[in-house]
């Protein structure tokens, strides 16, 4: 029986995890989360296992009513989250009693916020993986965003405790400026020198209105290829920086098409695009090159943040 009820289900309110990974030969996007970071800080606060599935919000969370006492935490954008209409702190493990109502009021920063269940969210495993693939139908909650009068199950963690705080150290960095450090290639040879140049010297760029999960557009130097942005279509990455017939590059993200047939300039490093999924239309960023091995050890500097954090809540 589920234990959770959707009153309100907020803009674009979806399960996922960290997405399918090695389909996409088989041309099924690898979708999952957008912020992995803020991710990964929810599902430790409430003592879960990374990879854990949670609820990610979008602008403006859902309304919840819980059948069942749990344990829960949000991470991510600052979306003002309240039980029974009184504030609770974000970064924050929190018990939701039976009767009691979880709400989201004003953003105060970023896009998306994470919302994880001490437990397990109950919805079928599809290529090992719960994310929702709406464009596709498949996975999380019927293969789409929630709707009011759903109802979610979630498998308790009797064990989940309420009242750990995650040090402000270990935040997620939100802001609507940022600096994306990207590896150039792989269609760097495409691009005259000028190209190359503007992309990362020529004072940044704009995020436009068209942004989503699968990409986002941005505004500002036009880039200089030496033939044309066609090419044969390859494979993608999230964070591939894809320059197509216009010259204006669009960042790819989670629900990205699973091959491209535009020149890709570069691609974003792991850490930053965390980053990325936090910013609006007309926030600002620009590029700034490094080279594979200094993303590697960026990789790796990352990835001991997020665990040191978790540790950190043990």
């Amino acid at each position: 029986m589920a234990n959770v009820k959707v009153i309100i289900p907020g803009i674009y309110t979806t399960v996922q995890d960290y997405g399918r990974i090695g389909y996409q030969k088989f041309g099924i996007a690898t979708t999952g989360v957008m912020d992995e970071y803020s991710y990964a800080m929810a599902n430790a606060l409430v003592g879960n296992e990374r990879g854990t599935a949670a609820l990610e919000l979008t602008y403006f969370g859902p309304m919840l009513k819980f059948e069942e006492d749990m344990v829960i935490a949000v991470a991510g954008a600052n979306m003002s989250p309240k039980i029974d209409n009184e504030p609770i702190n974000m970064h924050e493990s929190h018990l939701v009693q039976a009767g009691s109502t979880l709400s989201f009021g004003k953003l105060k920063n970023g896009v998306r916020a994470y919302l994880a269940f001490g437990g397990e969210i109950d919805v079928p495993i599809v290529n090992g993986s719960k994310s929702t693939l709406v464009k596709s139908k498949i996975g999380g909650y019927e293969g789409r965003p929630l709707k009011s009068k759903d109802e979610l199950n979630i498998i308790v963690n009797k064990d989940a405790v309420a009242g750990k705080v995650l040090d402000p150290k270990y935040y997620p960095i939100i802001d609507k400026f940022n600096v994306m450090r990207a590896v150039l290639g792989p269609q760097d040879d495409y691009f005259t020198a000028k190209g190359i140049n503007k992309f990362f010297r020529s004072g940044g760029y704009t995020l436009t209105k068209s942004l989503d999960r699968m990409g986002i557009r941005l505004d500002g130097a036009v880039l200089e290829s030496k033939g044309g942005a066609d090419i044969v279509s390859d494979g993608t990455v999230m964070g591939t920086v894809q320059v197509p017939s216009d010259g204006l590059p669009i960042i790819l993200m989670a629900d990205r098409q699973t091959t491209g047939g535009y020149t890709k300039i570069a691609t974003i490093i792991r850490e930053d695009i965390a980053k990325i999924a936090q910013m609006g239309a007309l926030d600002k960023l620009c590029f700034e090159e490094v080279s594979l091995h200094d993303a590697q050890v960026l990789y790796e500097e990352f990835e001991e943040k997020i665990i040191t954090a978790i540790d950190s809540l043990k």
